[in-house]
């Protein structure tokens, strides 16, 4: 029971981190908040991601560059031009080490607006005694708790959350489930897998709202980063610093359909 609770609250906490602070704050800058603030964050982030943090910075651009080009062959990870999600995140790893470590060079416009730590993004992210410090406090964890000896098959997932996220919904975002708009793209909401990731497989939402910090548009949509976001804004911890929301139908989309309906 320990093992399970463990990987569940890992599991939430990261693609909270991911979704909350690589994603909406460092890509999109939906929300603003103080400079001992984005320290805490940026700090908690790597707490709660371990071994798997993702420098905000080469996440801000990769997500940059898939909302630009989205399902086309620029798109660092559109599941349309790959035979399976592997092939996929290697390509996208390859590109994210290329930003990393300075090899790669993205357009201008895809660059600035994201917290940069050198400490964390740098040192404590490349470290393998940082690296080996994570996957020994994991290990011994299971070590100290599991029950049975297939609890340790999850044990590896910890090593590699982020990348593990970021498969799961680059890949059924793009692949499985409903479209609430058109759009150029091939982006899906993926329900009920979405409850496993925080508001992220609202792609198709996301994709045409590129600015909502609420990733849901329906009634029957809820995004749990989202209700976080409005906790916190309300305490005074950030500032929504958007006001664009999803809607759904699309303002556009339904005065054209009332119209057609008055003419006929």
């Amino acid at each position: 029971m320990a093992v399970l609770a463990f990987f569940v609250s890992h599991w939430l906490l990261c693609v909270f981190f991911q979704s909350f602070f690589q994603h909406r704050y460092s890509a999109h800058r939906m929300y603003t908040m103080g400079p001992r603030t984005e320290r805490v964050m940026h700090l908690l982030t790597y707490l709660v991601q371990g071994s798997s943090y993702l420098s905000p910075k080469a996440y801000a651009i990769l997500h940059r560059e898939h909302h630009a080009f989205s399902d086309t062959e620029k798109d660092p990870h559109s599941p349309h031009f790959f035979t399976d999600v592997f092939r996929m995140m290697l390509h996208t790893k390859k590109r994210y080490d290329d930003y990393t470590e300075g090899k790669g060079q993205p357009e201008p416009r895809f660059l600035g607006g994201y917290p940069e730590w050198p400490l964390v993004d740098d040192t404590l992210r490349t470290s393998w005694v940082a690296t080996l410090f994570w996957v020994a406090a994991y290990s011994s964890f299971y070590i100290a708790f599991a029950t049975s000896p297939w609890q340790f098959l999850l044990l590896p997932i910890h090593f590699l959350m982020g990348p593990v996220h970021g498969a799961i919904v680059n890949w059924c975002g793009h692949k499985y489930g409903y479209r609430n708009f058109d759009s150029t793209d091939k982006s899906r909401n993926t329900l009920p897998v979405e409850v496993l990731c925080m508001g992220e497989l609202f792609q198709n939402n996301h994709h045409k709202y590129g600015s909502s910090p609420n990733f849901a548009a329906r009634k029957f949509e809820v995004d749990p980063t989202w209700q976080v976001m409005r906790v916190l804004a309300k305490l005074g911890v950030i500032r929504i610093a958007t006001p664009q929301r999803a809607v759904w139908p699309e303002p556009r989309e339904a005065a054209r359909e009332a119209g057609a309906a008055r003419a006929a």
